[in-house]
């Protein structure tokens, strides 16, 4: 039966919509209040706790300053660097007498302890570096005595080593009539060691400047080599040509320029050593000490280092016909390197700090020169105790910057 012709005419389905074509709508955006919200709520909680550090550390800047003032009838405050020190100091890398200001006496206590620090993280690396590799030797022998080296020196306190360093064995050396000559001519004698030195000429400065314009120019150079490397892949020794060029310009400058340094060479004069340079009892005990305990840490670290890499490493550079010198020094340590470094950067730290103690043995550092003979002459304790923990701070900063920077070049790079 047909349908009605109405229902025909009325009736029009509506067209299908493809479930593609529908764009869903997102929701209204609901916004907490703002006591609620957590990033409102964390940046309160940190300026609150900004405040707090700030009210307290004020607080305690205005009772010691109110303190000072009632108490000594003075006031905070650094001019006396620039008064006349009066005392002299033993040991200096740069012109000293007692003329001279605090500010210089201090400049000299800081030199003598980047002296002592630089030399001393060269040496206990090197040592640190040779005796972590032999505890993994095969040979039982060599691996029992640098275990026996490591044991001994890293449960000693620092100070009886230095103070035994320096009793037992520098003063023990021969008076200067009856010094060891070694060639050079070196003398080691009761006085210290005397060893050739440059004396800077007038040209030293110029040379300095281009040195520093060189470094300049190899930094510059690496930039761009590591860019090159990037965008064609190419192997490139970036390090080596740098440090190469480097040293090209240095060279290059010291012959072009007039003389830079003159080389004087020490010699025996009565009772006393003329010309070279004499590094004191009192300093190298402070550098023989320092370099042979914290060599026993570094020691420590490599061989953890090098046990952390998979004895797969080793087994494949012995089926590449390595030997095991070879692998150690091609396969192993440079592995071995990204677990070394991040705890060296304490064990560096921690020497630098241990440096103070050289006050034990009379050596005039950093600490000695400010804390002992400087506050004893101004008695401004605040001041120097506040000035020490500065440079102390600035110098593990320092360290621990470099140290990072190098950390990142050794690490694995995830691509």
């Amino acid at each position: 039966m047909p349908s009605p012709p109405f229902l025909c005419n009325s009736f029009q389905p509506a067209p299908l919509t493809p479930r593609s074509a529908v764009t869903p709508q997102a929701p209204p955006e609901i916004r907490p209040p703002f006591w609620r919200d957590e990033r409102i709520i964390g940046w309160i909680s940190q300026l609150v706790t900004l405040g707090v550090i700030v009210g307290i550390l004020y607080f305690l800047w205005y009772n010691m300053v109110t303190e000072l003032r009632v108490q000594r009838d003075t006031t905070f405050t650094y001019r006396w660097i620039n008064f006349e020190a009066g005392f002299d100091i033993s040991e200096s890398l740069i012109d000293y007498d007692r003329a001279r200001t605090y500010g210089r006496a201090i400049v000299v206590g800081i030199l003598n302890t980047l002296q002592v620090a630089v030399l001393g993280i060269v040496f206990s690396t090197v040592i640190g570096m040779v005796m972590g590799i032999l505890r993994q030797s095969t040979n039982y022998l060599v691996r029992g005595l640098a275990t026996a080296y490591v044991e001994v020196f890293r449960n000693i306190p620092l100070v009886i080593l230095l103070i035994f360093w320096y009793q037992a064995i520098f003063l023990k050396l021969p008076r200067l009539k009856e010094a060891v000559t070694l060639p050079g001519p070196i003398f080691i004698s009761i006085r210290g060691v005397a060893v050739p030195w440059g004396t800077p000429t007038d040209s030293w400065g110029s040379f300095l400047i281009s040195v520093l314009i060189g470094l300049a120019l190899a930094i510059g150079l690496g930039i761009y080599l590591k860019a090159l490397r990037d965008r064609t892949g190419r192997r490139i020794e970036i390090t080596l040509i740098c440090a190469g060029s480097w040293l090209v310009w240095s060279t290059a400058s010291w012959f072009v320029l007039p003389q830079p340094l003159t080389l004087t060479q020490p010699y025996l004069d009565g009772l006393r050593v003329s010309g070279g340079h004499v590094f004191s009892p009192e300093f190298m005990s402070v550098l023989s000490a320092l370099s042979i305990y914290t060599s026993a840490y570094v020691a420590e670290n490599v061989r953890g280092g090098i046990m952390a890499v998979p004895r797969g490493q080793y087994e494949a550079s012995g089926s590449l016909g390595l030997t095991r010198l070879q692998a150690m020094r091609l396969v192993i340590l440079p592995q071995a390197l990204r677990v070394i470094i991040p705890p060296m950067v304490s064990i560096y730290l921690s020497m630098i700090k241990n440096s103070s103690l050289a006050v034990a043995i009379g050596y005039p550092d950093f600490f000695h020169t400010t804390a002992i003979t400087t506050l004893n002459q101004t008695g401004r304790a605040i001041e120097i105790f506040l000035l020490l923990m500065g440079i102390y701070l600035l110098f593990s900063l320092i360290t621990s910057l470099i140290l990072n920077i190098y950390n990142r070049r050794v690490q694995l790079v995830e691509r």
